[in-house]
């Protein structure tokens, strides 16, 4: 049986999200900014008709349109990957073929509806936003590329009521017709150029092109594209997600950093968020890899730019040894006179954690530390984040991000739940 996929897309997610728990915002104009209030990462539809530019200075918007009673959010992470987590949740109830695509989209697989496709999945966007309170689109064809192709017009256009089913590749160009090339799913402006230097200037040109000529030309991931546009499924869903390869966390920080005690408290948190999440996939990691730099933006300033990695013995996902493996590389990299703008934690060659192999001298993380893990975890997931720390990430942290216009966690901070 034919499997077909829907592309479950969350309708400007950050700016929903705020609307949820708050809602007088609703039909106003909202932007959510960046790390430490800089830019716009997210626009509702009535931002959007202010011109309001993705990536636009929050400081060059505030100046061009002072009167236009436009609401500004700082980011408000925990909020998003909460409310991230309830969509997904929702979806999988769906279909047993599921792929968190990311943070606002999610494939789905779906056979079997024999032609009730569009009252399957009007009732599923229904029960999204009954059950979570965001509005998504969904598009619906025989491959992703083409779903991706539905979602965006199901989104954009009023007539589609935020589902478009296509039926096959057929019924797919008519709407070929009216996208760019840079509309496809990995088509960047370079790789368009390319093929409009060869005569191909729009998506219905590309998806009549022999896949195997243009596999030679370009390889073997635009073969799979023009297939994909031909109605022939190439990519396949992942529903598993990929094993992690790295851990990443790193911020800007809200102001310069010149004290090395800040720094080593900016540091020791960044591991224990890093840590949390791998332990939230069960893994261990071999390596740490510590950077922090200068602004590069402030050419008057001082710059100063290092890094350094520190293999270690044995494997651990124990914070505390994470902890000071960090600080003692810190301890090489740290330089004084200059102020510093970012710091960053990378935890490479993970492992998953049942398999972690002692060393000669080094053992691995004990039961004991294990279940104090555990419980840090726990305790910081039912009362919030910071609740338990190392004393070496302070508690005034005063070099964080600024967040000056965050709305409340509503749904992850006991302190800030909704008051009714």
């Amino acid at each position: 049986m034919a499997v077909r996929v829907a592309l479950v897309d969350c309708n400007n997610f950050y700016a929903s999200c705020e609307r949820v728990f708050q809602p007088h915002l609703r039909g106003k104009p909202i932007i959510v900014l960046s790390n430490n209030d800089g830019c716009v990462i997210a626009r509702s539809n009535e931002a959007k008709a202010l011109g309001i530019a993705m990536g636009e200075p929050w400081h060059l918007v505030r100046e061009r349109l002072p009167t236009k009673g436009i609401i500004v959010r700082s980011s408000n992470y925990a909020l998003y990957g909460d409310m991230s987590a309830r969509v997904m949740q929702v979806l999988a109830r769906f279909t047993p073929l599921f792929e968190a695509y990311s943070i606002d989209e999610a494939f789905l697989g779906l056979a079997g509806l024999g032609g009730r496709e569009e009252p399957h999945l009007r009732e599923l966007r229904a029960t999204v936003a009954r059950e979570t309170g965001i509005p998504v689109s969904v598009g619906f064809a025989p491959t992703k590329t083409l779903a991706k192709l539905a979602n965006r017009f199901a989104k954009k256009e009023a007539a589609c009521d935020g589902v478009l089913v296509l039926d096959g590749a057929y019924s797919a160009l008519p709407y070929l017709d009216r996208c760019e090339l840079t509309d496809l799913w990995g088509i960047s402006h370079r790789l368009a150029a390319r093929l409009s230097a060869m005569g191909i200037v729009s998506p219905r040109a590309l998806a009549g092109t022999d896949a195997r000529h243009m596999r030679e030309r370009f390889g073997v991931v635009m073969e799979r594209l023009v297939l994909e546009l031909q109605g022939v499924p190439c990519i396949g869903l992942e529903d598993a997600p990929a094993d992690r390869k790295s851990i990443l966390c790193s911020r800007s920080f809200g102001r310069m950093v010149t004290d090395r005690r800040e720094m080593e408290e900016a540091v020791a948190t960044y591991v224990a968020r890093a840590a949390e999440k791998m332990r939230r996939q069960n893994l261990a990691t071999a390596q740490l890899h510590l950077f922090l730099h200068t602004n590069r933006f402030r050419p008057a300033d001082p710059q100063y730019a290092a890094s350094r990695t520190i293999a270690l013995n044995v494997a651990t996902a124990d914070t505390m040894r994470l902890t000071t493996a960090a600080l003692d590389l810190l301890g090489g990299l740290w330089r004084d006179g200059y102020a510093y703008k970012k710091a960053g934690v990378m935890l490479l060659e993970l492992v998953p954690a049942r398999q972690v192999q002692q060393g000669l001298f080094d053992k691995a993380d004990s039961n004991r530390r294990k279940a104090l893990m555990t419980a840090i975890d726990a305790i910081n997931r039912d009362h919030g984040r910071g609740t338990v720390t190392l004393a070496a990430a302070g508690r005034t942290q005063a070099w964080a991000l600024k967040s000056a216009m965050r709305s409340p966690r509503f749904t992850t901070r006991w302190d800030e739940l909704l008051a009714v």
